[in-house]
């Protein structure tokens, strides 16, 4: 399985707040360039925030601006397969 190294995916959370702060970081990919990797923090373990995830939270919020929780479902396997989609909770 595809997880930039140190994260865990944020697939496995139950339920993540819509208000949870998402951090950034700069990390070295294998041939040793640069990229940057959202994530957030919970429970003092660092889960990834793919962009498509925030993507389709910003357009959730839009229609439904009180939503509190929401989680993510994961289909795929490798880099090239792997989609997220964000299901709403509360």
């Amino acid at each position: 399985d595809y997880e930039p190294q140190g994260y865990k995916n944020i697939s496995e959370l139950e339920s993540i707040d819509v208000d949870v702060a998402v951090l950034e970081a700069t990390k070295q990919d294998s041939n040793g360039k640069d990229y940057t990797v959202k994530y957030i923090e919970v429970n003092g373990e660092e889960y990834r925030m793919p962009v498509s995830v925030l993507a389709q939270l910003k357009d959730i919020l839009e229609e439904k601006p009180e939503l509190k929780t929401f989680k993510v479902k994961r289909k795929g396997t490798t880099k090239e397969d792997t989609k997220y989609t964000v299901i709403s909770l509360e």
